[in-house]
């Protein structure tokens, strides 16, 4: 590969690669990044094949650098150093020289119901910078400094921070199959579910939110057989149409038409999720006024 074509690689290959040496596994390197395995495999061959060289030897314990790939390593790290830096400087005198907002938005919510929001934002902030994310991963942002605020799904630890509620309150409803047999009620009772597989996350994904909804079907007798759930709205909503198994959304993602996939709500106790503005608390007075600026967009 000429100089001159490596000019057009991408910086985002070599951060993803990197991560992946880090790792020795393709599957923690994807939890890492946010995004499901064979996306970041085939980024990994296709960076592969840009450079013309092998980069990691496949085992069915995980990955290991070949000798090529460290050299690759040593070369790109200093490299993705400075893009951390610039970027921090970059950030830094937007907060200098303008009204600025570092928000996260969760995914937990179908992204519609922000759509008044972040038109507002645009208006009344100069530099505005929004990330989404599940609400977990949001919460370890604002910790780190990477964020001044974010609108992340409750219940949610959330220890340590300011949490404003938002009047936002959704019931979960079930996704499944259109063709099965349960796709034709009206509603659904959850222990009617109990011989499908459920796609869920991990416990420690979400602790709080997992002993939330763990209560919640003891009590409606159910007891699913749970299957890891794709990080990945698109990919888990694929799978369910398939006939994988079923899910439990929002209400709000029932405006996704997707074909093989119908929506039932529950008739059980209130399985619901909110929507809460959290913050450190010595954000509250400069940024407080996003709480009153939120009014959900109704599909």
């Amino acid at each position: 590969m000429t100089t001159s074509a490596l000019h057009s690689l991408d910086i985002r290959l070599l951060r993803y690669f990197a991560v992946v040496a880090e790792e020795n596994n393709m599957s923690r390197a994807a939890q890492r990044l946010f995004m499901s395995q064979p996306p970041l495999s085939r980024h990994i061959r296709q960076l592969e094949e840009r450079l013309g060289l092998t980069l990691f030897v496949r085992h069915t314990k995980g990955l290991t650098l070949t000798d090529e790939g460290l050299r690759v390593l040593e070369i790109v790290r200093p490299l993705l150093a400075q893009q951390e830096q610039t970027y921090a400087a970059l950030g830094r005198l937007a907060q200098n020289g303008a009204s600025s907002l570092r928000l996260g938005l969760t995914t937990a919510f179908e992204l519609g119901v922000f759509t008044a929001l972040e038109q507002h934002l645009v208006e009344r902030v100069e530099v505005l910078n929004i990330v989404r994310h599940g609400s977990p991963e949001l919460i370890r942002l604002i910790r780190r400094g990477k964020l001044d605020a974010a609108l992340v799904a409750l219940p949610l630890e959330t220890s340590g921070l300011s949490v404003v509620p938002l009047p936002l309150h959704e019931p979960l409803i079930a996704a499944l199959p259109a063709h099965w047999p349960e796709a034709e009620a009206a509603s659904l009772a959850l222990s009617e579910l109990n011989a499908r597989p459920l796609f869920w996350f991990k416990c420690e994904r979400n602790p709080a939110f997992f002993d939330y909804t763990r209560d919640i079907f003891r009590r409606a007798g159910y007891a699913p057989t749970c299957i890891e759930e794709p990080l990945e709205h698109d990919i888990l909503l694929a799978r369910i149409a398939r006939g994988d198994g079923l899910s439990l959304f929002p209400a709000s993602f029932s405006a996704i038409q997707r074909q093989g996939v119908v929506f039932r709500p529950l008739r059980d106790e209130t399985l619901s999720v909110s929507l809460g503005l959290a913050m450190p608390a010595e954000n509250e007075g400069r940024l407080g006024w996003l709480a009153e600026s939120f009014k959900p967009t109704r599909a």
